[in-house]
């Protein structure tokens, strides 16, 4: 007869994450992280790059230039470039019950 997890007392939640276990690493306590500040120059070049990708303009690496220029302006000049770009993807959409003219 085969051992099963029930003559065990059940599942061993300290064996979570380790080699062998069926059980996936419990996910990090954000109370516990070690802060890593980051630069606002950074933040707001990563939050260009993500602005960009989901207006449809994913960066191509010739733009990092360009994108780093923008990223060293204020945080109000990057803020207006969202709110255009977040302006982009709603002309993109059509108006609440509005029809295509190809349908």
């Amino acid at each position: 007869m085969t051992a099963t997890a029930f003559e065990y007392g059940g599942p061993n939640p300290s064996a979570a994450g380790q080699p062998g276990s069926d059980h996936p690493p419990a996910p990090p306590d954000p109370a516990t992280r070690v802060g890593s500040p980051i630069d606002p120059r950074d933040r707001r070049r990563l939050d260009l790059h993500a602005a960009l990708t989901a207006a449809g303009i994913p960066p191509r690496p010739e733009d990092r230039e360009a994108i780093e220029h923008l990223s060293a302006l204020s945080a109000g000049i990057n803020g207006t470039l969202h709110r255009w770009l977040r302006h982009t993807l709603w002309a993109g959409q059509p108006a609440p019950g509005a029809t295509r003219p190809d349908s």
